[in-house]
């Protein structure tokens, strides 16, 4: 079984066969982990994206990685949090699973999440925390290294005390 770790880290700078980006419906770049994926991948990233017609909430697209260490990028739309009512939870779990779903599809033994829809979408840190571990959890078996990539310890934190048993590093 591989090993889930928790690291604070820039998630384009993984070595990983695949990081998933937090993206827009667009899929042409935005603030947060999708701006920083787009600049770091390059204007190639851009270029591809505008051919692939942009991507539904809870679905998940995949590009190459190019400039980034990762051979792939999966591309998925978290929900924008209401009230937790209105199929918030049953979306952000399909971004994890279909993320999941693609890189398994592509061969793909490590991957890199952050914590999708919870900057500006405002997911409750807490309650996504504790649906991607299980989603990560539930794959866990399938990947040598599945890596929950947050951008603070505060956030890093969360997730450590969810997942006790879960690896850290940076």
């Amino acid at each position: 079984m591989g090993q889930i770790r928790i690291v604070t880290a820039d998630i384009t700078q993984l070595e990983v066969d695949a990081v998933v980006n937090a993206a827009n419906r667009s899929l042409l770049g935005g603030g947060g982990v999708d701006g920083a994926i787009h600049r770091a991948a390059g204007p190639q990233l851009l270029a591809y994206c505008e051919g692939l017609g942009g991507c539904p909430t809870g679905e998940a697209r995949l590009t190459p990685g190019f400039q980034l260490p990762a051979a792939w990028i999966i591309h998925t739309v978290g929900p924008v949090w209401s009230d937790g009512k209105q199929g918030e939870p049953e979306l952000l779990g399909a971004c994890y699973e279909n993320s999941f779903k693609l890189a398994v599809d592509k061969g793909c033994r490590s991957i890199a999440f952050p914590a999708i829809s919870t900057g500006v979408y405002g997911y409750p840190k807490r309650e996504a925390a504790e649906l991607a571990l299980g989603v990560m959890k539930a794959w866990q078996a399938r990947f040598e290294e599945i890596i929950a990539c947050c951008y603070s310890d505060a956030d890093a934190e969360i997730y450590r005390l969810l997942c006790p048993e879960c690896g850290g590093g940076q």
